[in-house]
């Protein structure tokens, strides 16, 4: 007669079930540098200011606006998306300046920054969400395949959710030689999907590594974390600093809400060549973990010392449609952001290299050309004032809302910690 399974064994059979794609818990000596983190406290990972991660409406809400009509049909570009066609030529060249740009969609950038070459949250699967069948799919292709991308220095993931960490665009670099530089607990995931121990530099906020010459640092960001169906705040979210060796410095803020610190990255790490800042899949119902345009430019000028120096590329917008604004908002909001500012910001197309201290910056608002217009005035159910008084928009759910974004996280809205890439996962 065979007795009752232990715990550790129904534990151990259980973590043998789980899909790959919801990645490992750390576990071990990373669990314990986990623990001995100054940002971890009461079992779990903690926001450099207070931040709500769980959205404030219910199911119904979302469900009422996610099916408005008019609404979903302004979520969606109502033609093919335009790509930059000469990517890959284009890169073939190298930059006059020593430092490039290349915005491959959502928050995947290619920086190239004094001969070496960093990918920043590169996602080239087809969905963000850990099934094939379920959750926010690419609203256009990507603009150029990874394989012929050629030589990647470095990768750099800035949390865990779908839209900033896939496992098919992880394995496909684990078979590079390329190293992975990652925020605190972020390498469990990658060890299971094949990138080997040596291979990762996990970062604390304000660590630092050395790679190729570059110099890569973790910086505070205000956001959240969690791939499975539990979400137990075990992996670190941060934004990057990188600097090259002849001084180019670029930031990229992962996903964050705003917060005062962006002014101590800047007056620390700061002035930047160029910010890649976040502006859309934003939302009055989770207003602290994603910027509005008119906050990601604030954040632009915080990290420039408050002066409009340098140049911000708006990233994290056009290519999933992972909240209840319309598709076009966060350009247009951007737009007048830096207008209001005196800023420059960069509006590539999907593909297009361009370099942050040459006068030649793309502006053209492309997405005007596929944008769905509005059959009335215009009204966006989260619109709200962001943290400077500006109205340009909401904050984020998933595939179109937070009931598709449930399927991204396996949560429901409102259900936790975990709703918002679910209803905010983006």
């Amino acid at each position: 007669m065979t007795g009752a399974a232990s715990p550790h064994s129904l534990r151990s059979t259980l973590r043998s079930l789980r899909p790959a794609a919801f990645g490992a818990d750390p576990a071990g000596e990373r669990m314990e540098r986990i623990r001995r983190s100054p940002n971890f406290a009461d079992g779990v990972f903690r926001n450099p200011v207070g931040a709500r991660t769980r959205p404030s409406g219910s199911t119904l809400e979302f469900a009422k606006i996610y099916f408005q009509k008019e609404a979903r049909r302004l979520r969606t570009p109502e033609a093919p998306v335009p790509l930059h066609t000469t990517t890959l030529s284009d890169l073939a060249e190298p930059p006059v300046s020593g430092l490039r740009l290349t915005w491959m969609g959502h928050s995947s950038v290619l920086a190239e920054i004094d001969g070496r070459r960093v990918l920043f949250d590169p996602v080239w699967g087809s969905r963000c969400s850990p099934f094939a069948f379920a959750g926010p799919k690419r609203l256009h292709p990507v603009p150029a395949p990874l394989a012929s991308l050629g030589p990647v220095d470095v990768v750099v993931i800035s949390h865990d959710h779908y839209d900033h960490l896939d496992l098919s665009t992880i394995r496909a670099l684990a078979a590079t030689d390329t190293l992975f530089v990652v925020p605190l607990g972020v390498g469990a995931h990658l060890e299971r999907w094949g990138v080997s121990e040596g291979r990762l530099r996990e970062l604390d906020w304000t660590e630092s590594t050395e790679v190729a010459g570059l110099r890569l640092t973790a910086t505070p960001a205000r956001h959240f974390c969690g791939r499975g169906l539990r979400n137990q705040q075990h992996t670190l979210w941060a934004s990057w600093v990188v600097e090259g060796p002849s001084g180019h410095r670029v930031y990229h803020s992962g996903d964050t809400g705003y917060f005062p610190g962006f002014k101590e990255i800047g007056a620390e790490h700061g002035p930047f060549d160029a910010t890649m800042i976040q502006i859309g899949a934003y939302s009055e119902y989770w207003p602290d973990i994603h910027m509005t345009p008119a906050e990601g430019m604030r954040a632009h000028l915080d990290l420039q010392g408050s002066e409009p120096a340098g140049v911000m590329l708006p990233i994290h917008w056009a290519t999933f449609n992972l909240a209840f604004h319309p598709w076009a908002e966060p350009g247009e909001g951007t737009l007048t952001a830096a207008a209001d500012a005196g800023a420059r910001v960069a509006l590539p197309l999907p593909g297009e290299p361009f370099e942050p201290t040459s006068d030649d910056i793309p502006a053209a608002p492309w997405w005007r050309a596929v944008a769905p217009a509005p059959a009335a005035a215009p009204t966006s159910a989260a619109v709200r004032p962001d943290a400077a008084g500006a109205a340009p928009g909401a904050r984020a759910a998933s595939d179109a809302g937070a009931i598709a974004d449930a399927a991204v996280r396996g949560t429901s809205p409102g259900s936790g910690a975990g709703a918002p890439e679910t209803a905010p996962t983006a």
